[in-house]
């Protein structure tokens, strides 16, 4: 018979945090939630260090270039979704890595040729009142002039006034050029009294522009995630199948770390996918492997090359594969036999491998619970799913506001490869499922709550880093009746809406 492991295999709903000794010292605005990305030799730094311990899913209802640039903003990082063409894939990875904070591309443009009605016609279309004017009327075209709603009173001015008639001409423009830094532009703004600054390159082209009301957002983000270029940090996921081909694509567009997308990273493909980044790119190209549920696993992909390694099999909120397969594990004891591989692997090799908690959150506690339990980071969907950045669309539905969201092993999604056991290249049967979650808003306005709801969580707990809650928070067990316990009970709650 097979062999049966002697854990029972439990959820975090299972568990709770025991308060610590909460000094003085343990506040909020105290409390470090700094993570390593990527594996690192002990002594040394990690190349990348997540400000928040939170990366978005590898999903195609997730983590496309809008939701990667306001995580990054946030200090967090997204994998952009690899079930999709190489080229629409790299060219999301481009344009997370061309944002700069408080440098924007232009989008909204026009030719001197085109009419008042025109640029009427655009600001209702994009919103945008700043228009570039440019030679072709691109983006990145010779700057002509500029058309801001001071050039012209819709009152006064026919629609068919040509924009060379009322823009500011170029010669009368104060720019900069590519390369300032946002602090020397801001100089300029507040110098010249100016709304927009333009940017442009030594042959004259439009390459951003910096708004004054940007100034504040910038500031509204102190844990922004960027690179040494002020390059916001992006993922990416790749395949066990096209990888030989997808990776250099979005190195060249300037990815910062990959991971293999797959429902079983215990595998040989795996395993393939890794040596051929290492025999390619040496330890230049950083990437993450799993999913994995136990030590064998874990070692497995730790002495493959994986710079950090995702933990969870069907525990996600629209994945289905237990119920198909009879394949996975409970989140908390997977995590927890994981980390205890990970930890006697330090203390062989002293290289520190970072663990990617990826599923089985419910509640918001739970993160804390994860991270406690030797989570370095945590991968989600459902979360980030329901905000106004993810790629899908809000609907009501029943009276209420919903957003799309389906798994990648959906008919919907049809990424066979992230499900791959060789042979055929198709899907053959489900493992995830077609949705809608509560639409909630923004991203950042949630976020911050969620947060909150960590830290406050950690000072309960007397630690101020994550490293502390690992090594010194108390977690137990709970009974069934104490879950009814913890929640509002004897009462007759107030309905508010009457």
């Amino acid at each position: 018979m097979a062999k049966i492991a002697k854990e029972v295999s439990r959820t975090f709903n299972e568990y709770l945090l025991i308060p610590g000794l909460t000094t003085k010292l343990n506040t909020p605005d105290n409390v470090n939630l700094q993570a390593p990305l990527v594996r690192y030799h002990i002594g040394d730094k990690p190349r990348i260090t997540l400000n928040i311990p939170f990366v978005s899913a590898i999903m195609q209802s997730v983590s496309d270039s809008k939701l990667a640039i306001a995580l990054a903003k946030e200090g967090g990082l997204s994998f952009i979704y690899g079930s999709q063409p190489i080229e629409n894939q790299a060219k999301m990875v481009l344009e997370v890595k061309k944002y700069k904070a408080g440098f924007v591309e232009s989008r909204a443009n026009l030719t001197p040729g085109h009419t008042l009605k025109d640029v009427l016609e655009l600001k209702e279309r994009t919103g945008f009142s700043t228009v570039g004017v440019t030679e072709d009327g691109m983006p990145s075209g010779k700057l002509l002039g500029m058309v801001t709603s001071r050039d012209y009173r819709v009152s006064r001015d026919s629609e068919d006034k040509k924009v060379k008639d009322f823009m500011t001409p170029f010669e009368n423009l104060i720019i900069a050029k590519d390369g300032i830094s946002l602090s020397e532009a801001n100089d300029i703004i507040w110098e010249h009294k100016l709304n927009t600054l333009p940017i442009v390159d030594e042959k004259q082209n439009l390459r951003y522009f910096v708004f004054r009301k940007d100034y504040d957002n910038h500031i509204e983000n102190p844990n922004e995630l960027s690179d040494t270029k002020k390059q916001l940090i992006v993922g990416a996921g790749i395949n066990t199948r096209d990888y030989r081909e997808r990776i250099p694509a979005l190195i060249e567009a300037g990815v910062d770390v990959l991971c293999i997308d797959s429902s079983d990273g215990f595998s040989e493909w795996q395993r393939e996918t890794i040596m051929f980044v290492r025999e390619n790119y040496g330890t230049s190209v950083l990437v993450g492997a799993g999913n994995i549920v136990d030590k064998d696993g874990f070692l497995y992909l730790a002495e493959a090359g994986a710079d950090f390694i995702k933990v969870g099999v069907g525990g996600g909120s629209i994945c289905i594969t237990r119920e198909q397969k009879g394949i996975g594990r409970g989140q908390a004891t997977a995590l927890i036999d994981v980390t205890e591989a990970r930890n006697e692997y330090l203390k062989k090799t002293g290289e520190y491998i970072p663990i990617c908690s990826d599923g089985g959150i419910v509640q918001d506690y739970h993160m804390a619970l994860a991270l406690a339990m030797g989570a370095d980071f945590l991968m989600m969907g459902r979360y980030f799913a329901r905000f106004d950045e993810s790629p899908t669309r809000k609907l009501l539905v029943g009276g209420n506001y919903v957003k799309e969201y389906w798994g990648e092993g959906s008919n919907r999604a049809r990424n066979w490869q992230r499900y791959d056991m060789g042979g055929n290249s198709q899907m053959k049967f489900e493992e995830g499922v077609d949705s809608y979650v509560p639409y909630a808003g923004k991203l950042k306005d949630n976020l911050g709550q969620t947060l909150a709801k960590i830290k406050s969580t950690m000072c309960s707990c007397g630690v101020s880093t994550l490293k502390e809650l690992q090594s010194e928070a108390k977690i137990t067990l709970v009974s069934s009746t104490s879950i009814i316990e913890g929640g509002v009970h004897d009462v007759i709650v107030k309905d508010v809406d009457k």
